[in-house]
């Protein structure tokens, strides 16, 4: 093999490699449908694609095309915006808002995005929309900030 074919050899695969951005999609689209308590499966029935695909674009493995992010934006029922909010790229030092109309300190950004995209952290939104008389909701919200300043 040539020095060039295995340049070319080793831009291709380096291209392929899950980029930061890739990857911060895919955990938004699997955050967003965790939240909304829809499947893999349902998701990629809707979008009519298969299950994997959605399995690929969650990890990052796979690009999501513009148009085909708009469409899960749809299914979903966010902006395209959405799946770009809260993305930090630290080795280039990139952070793009979130969907807010004034400056925001990133979300969890010094924390990673550990938090932010952890089933338990769904889990709990998830429970806390549920309560839907709002002023109970505030209630609640209420006794989780006492709770914290009671603890730490």
């Amino acid at each position: 093999m040539t020095k060039r074919k295995v340049r070319r050899k080793f831009e291709n695969t380096k291209q392929r490699a899950a980029q930061p951005l890739d990857m911060h999609v895919g955990k938004r689209i699997r955050m967003r449908r965790a939240l909304l308590n829809v499947s893999q499966e349902q998701l990629a029935e809707r979008l009519g694609i298969t299950f994997q695909q959605i399995q690929k674009y969650e990890r990052g493995t796979n690009r999501v095309s513009a148009s085909r992010l708009f469409d899960i934006g749809e299914a979903l029922d966010v902006p395209v915006a959405y799946f770009y909010a809260e993305f930090y790229d630290p080795a280039n030092k990139v952070y793009i808002k979130g969907l807010a109309d004034n400056d925001q300190d990133p979300f969890l950004r010094d924390k990673g995005d550990k938090l932010l995209y952890n089933p338990e952290t769904a889990d709990l939104l998830k429970a806390y929309y549920s309560v839907r008389d709002e002023s109970k909701r505030k209630e609640l919200f209420k006794i989780f900030e006492s709770m914290i300043k009671s603890v730490g």
